[in-house]
């Protein structure tokens, strides 16, 4: 039995769990623990930004305001229990049998494909100062692949004066999650745990397998863990980007991208494996924006890389075209401006959505925001709506839809919250007063005819068949 091994006998089964990160990953992990553990401690630093989550969630409320089915019913039963708390107080991770990290590792920019790490790096500075013998450390944020057996590992080790795989187990345990459905992806999505050695391995398994209902445990080192959270999001950007540039293709054809998407999606049978996305106005969220480049990085800094001479990399042209389509949205706003002789400088435009994906108050990276800001150099007046979004960077938001569409020339649809499915075309065109206003779908929530035979000039992505309409 190595020595790691021992420490852990010796230490007894995970008693108390510790997660630092109170945000769209913490939260639904830190109550899931609650369930099976004998204590759950989140710790959340007590900032302007987001020290309000403590005192929140200690009244057994949620901080997140999209629709989280499960989510605030839960946080309230294992707060009454005494089974979690919220804390901006970390040295209370000296209490803890493990803890886990779910704290955002963004890039700086795009051009170098240098990491932020500073979050991170503070939180396992602060995991460090309290880290004992015989603890836990799991990574759960996406990071570049190489990260946990060395950048980690090493704060951690500086930190506390202990060795990481001998002292305590130290493993990558990445969150696989969507927004609108945290819990259940918790439970029922297969967990990838890879420590830096076995007995890191075993441990992290242990914390991980009984918040587990339909989900299995699939072990592997940490690199490899870290390899296969960047890639599944990085062939999720693929199959994105496929389905956009297909759609900018049907649009020059004039034909109907969803109608070539029922086809291809058609052909089934054995050894026949394809997920055909959908279109849409631009790829947000905090993963698929930037996972490419942690993926990219982590190959270059492992060595000598055998790749065609010349080639850009497959992954970052993807990301590339999905980088276009907000883009894109303003070039069809042009066109279809231009239709009824107007321009930006003399128009209002009602963007509908701010969130990234819909259903959801998360604006991290949304598609929105480059479009706001392109038609705002244009001289546009500019309008934002969305139901679960009140404020984003000073950019002021309202949930009164007729407030928002009035007197504007453009409605650029950029999410596909529900509300906007049931979008009546005759009251629109009455809040926009005018006789034919524009409308663009970049999520393919309305009906094209019905917005045409009632005036509006419709621009769709995918929509070639509709674009060149005749104005009704």
């Amino acid at each position: 039995m190595n020595e790691l091994r021992k420490i852990l006998n010796e230490r007894g089964r995970i008693k108390k769990v510790g997660v630092v990160g109170m945000g769209y990953v913490g939260i639904p992990s830190a109550v899931l623990f609650a369930e099976h553990f004998d204590h759950v401690i989140g710790f959340q630093r007590d900032s302007s930004s987001s020290g309000y989550k403590i005192e929140m969630l200690n009244n057994g409320e949620s901080p997140l305001k999209g629709e989280e089915p499960g989510l605030e019913e839960l946080i309230r039963k294992v707060r009454k229990s005494g089974r979690f708390e919220a804390t901006s107080d970390f040295s209370r991770i000296s209490e803890v049998d493990a803890v886990t990290l779910a704290i955002q590792t963004p890039f700086k920019d795009n051009v170098s494909l240098e990491p932020d790490f500073g979050a991170l790096e503070e939180g396992l500075s602060q995991v460090s100062k309290y880290l004992n013998r015989g603890m836990l450390v799991v990574l759960e944020s996406t990071i570049t692949p190489g990260t946990t057996k060395g950048l980690a590992a090493n704060i951690l080790n500086e930190g506390s004066g202990l060795k990481a795989g001998v002292d305590y187990a130290l493993a990558h345990a990445p969150e696989r999650v969507m927004v609108g459905r945290l819990i259940r992806n918790i439970q029922e999505h297969d967990r990838i745990v890879g420590g830096i050695n076995d007995a890191s391995t075993h441990r992290a398994i242990e914390l991980y397998r009984p918040v587990l209902t339909k989900g299995k445990i699939i072990a592997m080192d940490s690199t490899a863990a870290e390899v296969t959270k960047t890639a599944e999001n990085t062939f999720r950007d693929l199959q994105i980007a496929a389905i956009n540039e297909l759609a900018l293709y049907c649009e020059a054809m004039r034909i109907n991208v969803y109608d070539v998407r029922d086809g291809i999606d058609s052909l089934k049978g054995e050894g026949i494996t394809r997920a055909v996305l959908y279109p849409g106005a631009g790829v947000g969220g905090h993963c698929l924006t930037k996972d490419t480049y942690h993926l990219e990085r982590g190959a270059r800094m492992a060595g000598p890389l055998d790749y065609p001479v010349n080639v850009e990399s497959l992954y970052v042209v993807a990301r590339k075209i999905n980088d276009f389509m907000p883009q894109h949205m303003y070039n069809l706003t042009v066109d279809a401006l231009s239709r009824v002789g107007k321009k930006f400088r003399d128009s209002k435009v009602a963007i509908l959505g701010w969130a990234f994906i819909n259903n959801s108050d998360d604006t991290r990276n949304t598609p929105s925001e480059p479009y706001y800001h392109k038609i705002i150099e244009q001289g546009a007046a500019v309008s934002v709506h969305d139901p679960y979004v009140f404020e984003s960077g000073g950019i002021r938001i309202t949930q009164d839809l007729e407030e928002s569409v009035k007197d504007a020339a453009a409605i650029a649809i950029f999410t596909g919250h529900k509300q906007y499915f049931d979008l009546n075309a005759a009251k629109i065109r009455k809040f926009s007063g005018l006789k034919h206003p524009v409308i663009i779908d970049g999520r393919n929530v309305i009906d094209p005819d019905g917005f045409i035979n009632e005036g509006f000039v419709y621009k769709g992505i995918g929509r070639g068949d509709k674009n060149h309409h005749k104005l009704a």
